[in-house]
C-alpha cells in the first residue's frame, strides 16, 4: 500500500525546498510503502533494536519458519526456548509477549487509530515494554502512513540535515524542527527522502 499524498507531497515539497527537491528527483521512481499489519510492523521493529539491518532480517527469518503464522496469539503462546533459538534475548522475548498482550486484550486496537492524533497514538504504543517514541514514531511513517511525523532522534535525519543544511556541523531539536516548517504538512515525506539521500535503499518496518 503507498500513501495516495505522495505525488502531491513531493510536488509541495520540491517548490518550498530546493534541496529535498533535488532530492526527489533522483529517487523520483521510489516511494514508502506499508507492510499492512500492524502486530508483525511492531514486532520487527522490536527484533531490530539494536543490531544491524542484516542481523534484524537474519533473525526474523528464523522467526517466520518457526512460528509461520505469526501472530499476537501465537508469539504469546510460543515456548521461550524456541524464540531463544532464534536469536533472541531473554529481553526481546519479553517485550514481545507483552506487545502480544496489549493486542490480545484490546489494549492496542488498530480500529481506533484512523480517528486518533500522532501524539495520542504515540502515548498509546509507548505503554508497551521496548517501545519508545522513536519507534512509535517509525510505526506511524511506516504503517499508518502518517504524512507529517518529524522523527527528531533518529540518526539518520539528523546526519543528512547536517550534511545538507548545516555543513556537516551537528544540528539540536530547535534548528531541525525550525528547519523542518515549510515542509508541513508532509514531514514524514521530507524525512523519507532524506534517508534516501544516505541510504539509496528503503529500509521498511
Amino acid at each position: 500500500m503507498t500513501p495516495a499524498y505522495w505525488k502531491h507531497a513531493t510536488k509541495e515539497l520540491a517548490t518550498r525546498d530546493k534541496i529535498i527537491g533535488q532530492i526527489i528527483q533522483q529517487y523520483e521512481d521510489a516511494v514508502l510503502h506499508s507492510r499492512g499489519d500492524a502486530f508483525i510492523t511492531l514486532a520487527r521493529s522490536i527484533v531490530g533494536q539494536q543490531i544491524s539491518v542484516k542481523a534484524a532480517e537474519s533473525v526474523w527469518q528464523k522467526v517466520i519458519i518457526a512460528i509461520p503464522d505469526i501472530t499476537p496469539q501465537a508469539i504469546y503462546a510460543a515456548e521461550e526456548e524456541k524464540l531463544r533459538r532464534c536469536g533472541l534475548s531473554l529481553r526481546k522475548i519479553s517485550y514481545l509477549h507483552d506487545l502480544s498482550h496489549h493486542f490480545i486484550d484490546g489494549e492496542l486496537d488498530e480500529t481506533t487509530w484512523e480517528t486518533m492524533t500522532d501524539e495520542a497514538i504515540i502515548l498509546q504504543l509507548t505503554q508497551v515494554k521496548g517501545i519508545g517514541r522513536w519507534t512509535a514514531e517509525m510505526f506511524l511513517i511506516f504503517h499508518m502512513l502518517r504524512p507529517d511525523v518529524l522523527p527528531l532522534d533518529d540518526i539518520g535525519l539528523q546526519r543528512a540535515i547536517s550534511l545538507h543544511y548545516n555543513t556537516n556541523q551537528p544540528v539540536d531539536k530547535t534548528n531541525m524542527r525550525e528547519l523542518a516548517k515549510p515542509w508541513q504538512p508532509w514531514r514524514s515525506v521530507a524525512t523519507w527522502y532524506l534517508w534516501r539521500s544516505l541510504d539509496p535503499l528503503p529500509v521498511e518496518y
